[in-house]
């Protein structure tokens, strides 16, 4: 090689390995490229990570024999064909299955169970509504409760009304019930039990026929309906209404929506009625409950109806509270509302919500919509244990998901509040937990010199952080995927496979032999 030729080649060979320096880590694009430029500012460690292992995981065996003892599992379940005296439906709001899986973390890691994930029979609920691809509590709570899609933001009614629309729900032809209604009909006892206000869109669904969810007194309605409107609230209805008036058991938030601020100072009602002094003048038999207390300590002996209001608003969140509080638990009044059904020897329906997962999410506060998942877990384990699987068909669902994001490659036992491991291009870490939209934009985006803030720096460990949001919205929007169905007792697996949403009353009732239609009793008697 002459020295041009020589010094021409050597020059070309720098000039190679000065262009790569300034290229990223990996120009290909499969799987091993991918991991090795996750991370280069990283400290990464050595070899294999593991913040949390467990004996022989790493072994062909420990994976074969888990999948071998599922199997026998399987094949040694029974199906339960028995008439379904009980049925209770658990509710958790917003609970999608991106949220269940992230709080597994929560009790002990992404290897653990909650109660309700133990449940022998699993299907997929399909959540759109009619007017929306993505819905939301109200028109979801007629689906999974009366047996019906409807319209964005209406209760108990079908999908000729319109939201808002005050004369068309007047037509009590458009009125849809709610199995709470086929179980009392039936001579069964019902009740609703929610850790939100007992006025909100998911339990409505229990009792109210109404054309906006957010009518929940009679100032809110006049609001929309005029003055003279004959429309009446979702508090007046839980208390006079054909439905509300029957049920036996009612507890959750939302005092304010019941009583005159003449009567109450934190009231919102504008017609001078306290709703709660009327449900007690009914009856000298009708209870009334405001405290963890006066619940606990309530004789039923000579009790006919109970209604334990809470808050004004919303209960408090879980982590808002400790031993001493005066609100109970979701816990605690599951277990208090099968103690007090259970004196019907007809049986009971009733519908028990975790509602505070959803609140929390909107807020993109996901510290405390985990952990209410984990007190929604902890009411489903009570139930179980205080009923019989041969009697009870137990149901757990949600009504939608939320857009929230469980990603990143974390390690095993890694925090999950956490950042993770990848790099991203803009050199910025990003945590494992994250959402599409919601208020989190603005705390974790630089709109000034449009860049990201580092999330490291913001995330404090307090119960109220917001995590980050890709899209600013004052409240973070609802996810539209398919939510996970759980069943345990009679008829349960009925409720596997992927079905529209408003097809699980439909199975309940079937179990439960609660219509005059198709059901467990008059298919046995063919």
């Amino acid at each position: 090689m002459s020295h041009t030729r020589r010094a021409l080649f050597y020059a070309t060979v720098v000039c190679i390995l000065l262009a790569a320096q300034a290229l990223p880590p990996c120009a290909r694009d499969d799987e091993e490229c991918r991991d090795s430029r996750m991370h280069p500012d990283l400290e990464e460690p050595t070899g294999r990570v593991f913040a949390r292992k467990f004996d022989g995981d790493d072994t062909n065996d420990y994976w074969r024999n888990q999948g071998k003892e599922f199997i026998k599992a399987k094949l040694a379940e029974k199906r339960n064909t028995n008439k379904a005296k009980n049925v209770i439906l658990f509710l958790g709001d917003g609970m999608g299955i991106t949220t269940h899986s992230a709080a597994r973390n929560l009790i002990g890691g992404e290897e653990q169970y909650f109660s309700f994930e133990k449940f022998p029979f699993t299907g997929l609920s399909k959540t759109y509504a009619i007017d929306r691809i993505v819905p939301d509590s109200a028109n979801t709570a007629t689906a999974y409760l009366c047996g019906v899609k409807a319209m964005k933001g209406t209760i108990g009614v079908s999908g000729q009304v319109e939201r808002e629309d005050c004369e068309a729900m007047l037509n009590t032809s458009t009125h849809v019930y709610s199995i709470a209604k086929w179980a009392m009909d039936a001579g069964k006892s019902a009740g609703v039990v929610t850790t939100t206000r007992i006025t909100h869109a998911s339990p409505a669904g229990v009792y109210a026929h109404i054309a906006e969810r957010d009518w929940e007194d009679d100032s809110e309605v006049k609001q929309s309906c005029g003055a003279n409107t004959n429309v009446k609230d979702i508090a007046y209805q839980l208390i006079h209404g054909e439905v509300g008036s029957k049920l036996s058991l009612m507890m959750g938030g939302g005092k304010r929506h019941f009583v005159d601020p003449k009567l109450y100072v934190n009231g919102t009602r504008s017609d001078g009625l306290n709703l709660i002094e009327q449900y007690q003048q009914l009856s000298a038999q009708n209870a009334y409950v405001e405290s963890r207390a006066e619940l606990n300590n309530l004789n039923f002996t000579n009790v006919q109806r109970v209604l334990g209001i809470f808050a004004d608003s919303h209960l408090k969140y879980h982590l808002e509270t400790d031993e001493n509080s005066v609100q109970p638990t979701l816990e605690e009044m599951t277990r208090k509302a099968i103690e007090f059904l259970s004196r019907n020897e007809q049986g009971y329906f009733i519908f028990i919500e975790g509602g505070r997962i959803d609140t929390a999410h909107h807020d993109n506060m996901a510290r405390i919509a985990l952990d209410e998942v984990v007190e929604f877990s902890k009411a489903i384990q009570a139930a179980r244990d205080l009923t019989n699987e041969e009697d009870t068909l137990i149901v757990v669902t949600a009504d939608h998901s939320h857009s929230f994001s469980y990603s990143g490659y974390p390690y095993r036992g890694n925090d999950i509040f956490a950042r993770t491991p990848a790099n991203p291009v803009d050199r910025v870490p990003y945590l494992t937990l994250s959402y599409a939209n919601g208020p989190g934009y603005e705390t974790f985006y630089d709109v000034v010199n449009k860049v990201r803030r580092d999330p490291t720096t913001l995330i404090t460990g307090d119960i109220y952080d917001a995590f980050p949001a890709t899209a600013p919205l004052d409240s973070e929007t609802h996810g539209g995927d398919d939510v996970a169905v759980f069943a345990s007792g009679p008829w349960s697996h009925l409720f596997t496979g992927t079905y529209e949403q408003n097809t699980i009353p439909h199975l309940m009732a079937y179990a439960s032999c609660l219509s005059d239609g198709l059901t467990a009793c008059s298919n046995a008697e063919k």
